[in-house]
């Protein structure tokens, strides 16, 4: 079935999403070789993912997947994928926390870093999160703080046949669009960042066709897999069954745009530091790219009525001392859940 599948994909034919939900099926059951794995994986890249593909490989990645069960229908993500060969820092994990102080609650899906020099995870990790939090105790968490933050490899173990050769490739695949529409908590609400403007619209049209009520799929017109204060983004927006997509530009609400060099992160350690300055209300370019992405975060929500009202609720969460306060209960509240769970 293999060698039919690699040829029909070589051939430029899509899978249909049957079909890609069958063979996603066989590599979280580890049916595949490594080599088997890494050309399905090019091949599918070099084709370009079809909604079909990407949908039926979702699907068949939910089922496999741990589920974190919780009592916010409107909980949101944040997540990017990664893979846009920027250097910044972990902008949407520090937007994650303000939107979160601005009353939003988030069941953020993350991993360590694949390609960057930090991951979600790793930045977490460096504020002194507990990661390892299995589905009671993230529970437990998003109930008591309002945030809680789902380790990729905890909850997708079927992952871990394919996990060696994805780091070992070293590119973008599949699995950097899949990983942000596979949350384990089951989000209906999502801020999902891609790294071209090409894909916005349809990584709208999969989250759509899975389920997902509202949702702003962003990429900067830089390349950035965030809403940009650098250049204009594109968002494509899932909204009461319709997509449609739209620009917005950093000057439309007020903030002046900036070279990308000014939003650059580091280490994971360098950017738990710039994260931390951030919250303690350190005005400049890094708030800004973080106000502006938390702002998609609260009006997807539905606490904003538009991304303008956003702006300001997150800089009030921001100024008010809020962010920092939900940053300190969050790491506290993930090393003492088991106390409480």
């Amino acid at each position: 079935m293999i060698q039919t599948t690699l040829q029909k994909i070589i051939a430029g034919t899509d899978l249909s999403r049957s079909e890609a939900r069958d063979l996603m099926d066989q590599m979280m059951t580890g049916t595949f070789t490594t080599a088997q794995i890494a050309a399905l994986l090019t091949a599918l890249r070099m084709k370009g993912e079809a909604v079909s593909e990407l949908v039926g490989f979702a699907q068949s990645m939910r089922t496999h997947a741990l589920r974190v069960h919780h009592d916010y229908p409107l909980a949101v993500d944040t997540c990017g994928t990664g893979g846009d060969g920027g250097k910044t820092f972990n902008i949407s994990t520090a937007s994650a926390f303000v939107a979160a102080a601005a009353g939003v609650p988030v069941a953020k899906h993350g991993n360590r870093a694949i390609s960057s020099k930090s991951g979600s995870a790793d930045v977490l990790e460096a504020l002194g999160m507990n990661i390892q939090l299995n589905a009671d105790e993230a529970q437990a968490l998003l109930r008591h703080t309002g945030l809680c933050f789902l380790f990729a490899p905890l909850f997708h173990q079927s992952m871990r046949h394919v996990m060696p050769t994805r780091k070992e490739m070293g590119i973008r695949t599949c699995f950097n669009l899949l990983g942000p529409m596979v949350n384990p908590a089951g989000v209906n609400t999502q801020l999902l960042g891609v790294y071209d403007i090409a894909l916005t619209e349809q990584v709208a049209l999969v989250l759509r066709e899975l389920g997902v009520d509202r949702a702003i799929v962003v990429a900067g017109y830089d390349g950035l897999d965030e809403i940009s204060i650098s250049a204009p983004t594109r968002i494509s927006e899932v909204k009461e069954g319709k997509v449609f997509s739209y620009d917005i530009t950093p000057e439309q609400f007020g903030i002046d745009r900036t070279p990308v060099a000014a939003i650059e992160g580091g280490s994971a350690e360098v950017n738990a530091r710039i994260i931390r300055k951030i919250v303690n209300n350190e005005k400049g370019a890094m708030q800004d790219v973080v106000v502006l992405n938390a702002a998609a975060t609260i009006y997807v929500a539905g606490h904003a009525n538009d991304l303008a009202q956003g702006v300001k609720m997150a800089r009030e969460a921001i100024h008010s001392g809020k962010a920092k306060q939900k940053l300190t209960d969050v790491i506290n509240g993930s090393q003492g859940v088991r106390d409480v769970s």
